[in-house]
């Protein structure tokens, strides 16, 4: 027999607001049916003596809430004295408050978790906050089970900080918003949904997955849903229904499907960020300062290229800036670190602050190109989020390019047997990208040798799927296909080149290898003035 799901209703501030409320829930209820329960998180009451009013009607038994309604504590100073215990009680028939933080478990047999007011700035926590204790006192008898796996719901006043990272960014000030603690609390617990208040706005979140792909086993996905206030002038959304089939009783199978549009988790990085402040490194903390700049003259004077421009410099008087963090060095030489006399510089096409474009040496095509990082990375993996940030820009900068030619392009990385990373772009006609015949033959091949390529799903993040120092190849496709092989042993060197240059794609089976393929200097500098001349257009680097 199928297990019937709970249903759910939940609010966000209600302010004392119980009338609009609870009119609300009747006219929602005639329509589709009881719910179960009403869950309420922000701030329940207010201090008008309209509001005060009102309420005592409930208290007394005037009026009655038209549904269980479960709700959270004190959010200020002048609310607390609303709630004659810290434990818990029923406030009036059918309006029942939680209490400070615990667990509580529905007639249906959903598990749902809860933490009142604020976090307290310090301890003793004052009566409309929560302290480290609470949270402890809450995390410790659940995830000190072996076989705990989350909670289904997690009810917080406040929203966890950072939950908008790798997702679609609220209508809220980012820079205040949030408790650290609470998101330390929702990453631990796991919830399947987790509602929150306090900002006025509602937010819902892109669902983020609590486990790292290809690394750790899979875990269910888990929703955030921030709720604005009760009957606002805007008309923001503050009441929320759903239907959920509590945890225990469910599948494994069905618990760990995971959505199309699923995200990172928000909270790894805020982590990784405390844990840098803590050691005193600061990475992806500090604001830097912008980094120093290449100028190559490419105005074809010197037998570099055809192109007419430089790189722009930083806007502000350059000399009065203060010294920027230095790029990472290589350990000996290096042929692709800008600033390495090996560096065939005859090939760059554009400077930028973090990156550079250059042509292939021996590349498979005319528009053969490659992306790379000023300063010595082997890996994307090892990427600054700022030199991330301009790669990306330059992959779009390149995808516009190849479009205007009526063109698409393939991007890969190989992270083995290389000292500098490369990300290399290919164009290809968009007859040879229908469908998924490119991904095929991207996998074909690799079973070939004997691999498996895995494809990692939508907004996931490389650097939690490959750590620093793991050898892996990595393929992305114009459709936004993305596949991943973990490297063990004897990975062919060629191995994106030869996929590429196969019948089934560009049909150029002699050019696999690049060592097949090379041209003379003054080759080079043609076909790299011809390519940086069409680019231009197209260079957010470049200043006309």
């Amino acid at each position: 027999m199928e297990e019937k799901p709970a249903r759910v209703l939940v609010c966000g501030d209600v302010e004392g607001k119980l009338g609009a409320l609870f009119n609300r829930v009747h006219s929602i209820q005639k329509k589709t049916g009881q719910f179960d329960l009403l869950l309420c998180v922000g701030e329940f009451f207010a201090s008008t003596p309209e509001a005060e009013e009102e309420w005592q009607q409930y208290k007394r038994g005037a009026k009655k809430a038209p549904i269980h309604t479960y709700i959270l504590g004190a959010g200020s100073q002048e609310t607390a004295k609303k709630f004659p215990s810290a434990d818990g009680c029923e406030l009036a028939d059918n309006i029942t408050y939680l209490g400070r933080r615990g667990v509580f478990t529905a007639a249906s047999g959903l598990q749902i978790a809860y933490v009142s007011g604020r976090e307290a700035p310090q301890e003793p926590a004052p009566a409309h906050c929560f302290g480290p204790k609470d949270l402890t006192a809450l995390l410790d008898p659940l995830t000190g089970s072996s076989k705990f796996r989350g909670v289904d719901v997690l009810l917080t006043s406040q929203w966890p900080r950072g939950v908008w990272r790798y997702a679609n960014n609220p209508e809220v000030n980012t820079k205040c918003c949030g408790s650290g603690a609470v998101a330390k609390l929702a990453d631990k617990l796991k919830p399947r949904y987790h509602f929150a208040a306090l900002e006025g706005a509602h937010y819902e979140r892109l669902p983020y997955r609590n486990h790292v792909v290809l690394q750790e086993t899979a875990q269910h996905v888990t929703r955030f849903i921030a709720l604005a206030t009760v009957n606002n002038p805007a008309k923001k959304k503050y009441l929320y229904a759903f239907n959920i089939i509590p945890m225990k009783t469910m599948e494994p199978s069905e618990l760990i499907k995971q959505p199309q549009d699923v995200t990172e988790n928000p909270y790894r990085r805020l982590a990784k960020d405390e844990e840098s402040l803590k050691s005193g490194s600061g990475a992806g903390v500090e604001e830097e300062e912008p980094s120093p700049q290449f100028f190559f003259d490419l105005s074809g004077g010197d037998g570099r290229g055809g192109g007419r421009g430089r790189k722009r410099p930083p806007e502000g008087d350059r000399s009065a800036r203060k010294r920027p963090r230095e790029r990472p060095l290589p350990p000996g030489e290096c042929w692709f670190c800008l600033a390495s006399p090996q560096v065939e510089k005859h090939l760059v096409v554009s400077i930028g602050t973090h990156c550079y474009l250059a042509l292939a040496k021996g590349g498979l095509n005319a528009g053969h190109v490659l992306i790379l990082p000023i300063g010595h990375y082997r890996s994307t993996v090892e990427l600054a989020s700022e030199v991330l940030r301009e790669m990306d820009e330059y992959k779009a900068a390149l995808r516009s390019f190849y479009k205007s030619r009526g063109e698409r392009c393939v991007l890969f990385e190989r992270n083995y047997r290389s000292q500098h990373l490369q990300l290399q772009v290919v164009p290809v006609p968009p007859d040879r990208c229908a469908g998924a015949g490119l991904k095929e033959a991207f996998v074909a091949q690799a079973q070939e040798q004997q691999m498996e390529l895995v494809e990692i799903p939508q907004h996931s993040d490389l650097k939690q799927i490959a750590p620093p120092g793991v050898p892996y190849f990595y393929v992305e496709l114009d459709s936004g296909d993305k596949l991943f092989y973990r490297i063990q042993r004897n990975f062919p060197l060629q191995f994106g080149r030869e996929v590429l240059a196969s019948e089934a794609v560009l049909n150029i089976p002699t050019r696999a290898d690049w060592k097949e393929c090379r041209q003379s200097r003054a080759e080079e500098e043609a076909a790299c003035a011809r390519l940086r001349d069409a680019f231009r257009p197209y260079d957010f680097a470049w200043d006309e």
